[in-house]
């Protein structure tokens, strides 16, 4: 107010003081500790929204071509963000959003950039940078590794404001969209799995919002009564055993300049990654159903490191040599949120379907399960599950119902070795 007195402790005067001491002083936390002791130990949150904007003089590290950009960020290292691959450019445009709640106003965003090397065992460094998550445009210039040398400059936006919660440090840091995912493909593990030389096995990743919100505390352990989990996680010759899944799982999820990005914004968008597309089994016999639900059940897991879920179709031949299906997903992790198998279907089930009937004239479901014999998930957050798909997924409404059921393996392997000719 014009002749009024500025409120200290208001949110811009403390991101103010932070970033003026940023200028000035090397030890921020110090400064954050001061500020927070002044307000009683309080600090506000916010809700802060990133855009991803782009970056332009990049250098040129490839022999062959120019650079295959992208980029990891985090805020105060407690949640990351990997950007998509951006193939041969020095100039990458991603205008990628990322949304986290209930964020310390004192927090700081870091971004390391990175270009992507198929085939190599590292991928090269380019460069990083830090800035505060103050809302405004921002141009940063990317510090090289040698001398700090300048090595481009990267463009972004952060929109803020208060958060909305009634009590934000009770879930810091929770992600809250968009709904991002990325399909790995691997023509290796095609030929791994005895399946179909000419397709590509495909891998699903996707980021979904308020896990800890619907989970909370929970987390699923290995299940020390499964003699395949036993192999995997206890006595000498675990160490082996998890060599092997491990080297799988960096085989199936692999980022690569040939992955697949994009967001789920509706209910069409999820069911089109059920559809039988080219990259899909069975896509070479049967092209006219590249464009219709595909009748399979897919093994997921949740993941405890980073809330992703993580799935593909399960297949009669998946990794036959690997002891766990799920522990191939989890990448060996001793626990998950929580894993099962979960299968498309018309509501009420395949009995009285035709393939005559278009798939935008029936009303589908997704049924899942607990069926996962390496962490054995308790059954009473099947629940928990359904409430955090539907959070998710609002957007479904009468179109595909979500379903959170104990057991569906009998219901949808069946058809998944019979209808419209797809092996399941």
């Amino acid at each position: 107010m014009p002749g009024g007195r500025r409120n200290p402790f208001s949110i811009t005067t403390i991101v103010d003081a932070v970033e003026h001491a940023k200028s000035n002083a090397h030890d921020v936390a110090q400064v954050a500790k001061t500020l927070a002791q002044a307000k009683g130990g309080w600090i506000p949150f916010v809700d802060i929204e990133i855009q991803f904007i782009g970056a332009s003089g990049l250098p040129r590290l490839d022999v062959v071509g120019s650079c295959d950009p992208y980029f990891v960020a985090n805020i105060d290292e407690k949640i990351s963000f990997v950007s998509a691959v951006k193939a041969d450019t020095l100039a990458p445009v991603w205008n990628e959003l990322w949304r986290v709640k209930n964020v310390p106003a004192v927090a700081d965003l870091r971004v390391q950039l990175l270009d992507k090397d198929d085939g190599a065992p590292h991928d090269d460094y380019i460069g990083k940078f830090k800035t505060s998550i103050a809302k405004g445009a921002k141009e940063v210039e990317i510090e090289g590794p040698l001398l700090r040398k300048a090595r481009g400059t990267f463009w972004l936006k952060i929109e803020s404001r208060p958060s909305t919660d009634e009590d934000p440090s009770k879930f810091p840091y929770l992600f809250d969209g968009p709904i991002r995912y990325s399909r790995h493909h691997s023509p290796t593990v095609g030929h791994l799995t005895n399946l179909n030389e000419a397709r590509l096995y495909a891998t699903w990743k996707m980021y979904l919002r308020g896990i800890p919100v619907f989970f909370g505390d929970n987390f699923q352990g290995w299940n020390r009564s499964y003699k395949s989990a036993q192999s995997i996680f206890q006595g000498p010759a675990s160490i082996a055993v998890r060599s092997g899944i491990q080297a799988g799982h960096r085989m199936l999820y692999a980022r690569k300049t040939t992955n697949q990005f994009g967001v789920i914004e509706a209910a069409a968008d999820l069911i089109e990654l059920m559809c039988g597309g080219a990259s899909r089994p069975g896509a070479l016999h049967n092209p006219q159903f590249e464009h219709r639900i595909k009748p399979a059940v897919y093994t997921y897991v949740i993941s405890a490191d980073d809330d992703s879920f993580r799935f593909s179709e399960t297949g009669a031949a998946f990794f036959v040599d690997f002891a766990s299906k799920h522990a191939l997903h989890s990448n060996c992790a001793e626990r998950v949120r929580y894993s099962g198998e979960f299968h498309p279907r018309p509501k009420g089930g395949w009995e009285n379907f035709s393939d005559n009937i278009q798939d935008n004239e029936v009303d589908w479901e997704f049924v899942f399960d607990n069926n996962s014999g390496t962490y054995a998930p308790d059954k009473t957050l099947l629940s928990n599950l359904r409430a955090l798909l539907e959070h998710n997924f609002p957007g479904l409404g009468s179109m595909p119902t979500i379903m959170a059921i104990q057991s569906s393996r009998g219901a949808g392997r069946p058809v998944g070795s019979t209808r419209r000719s797809i092996a399941g």
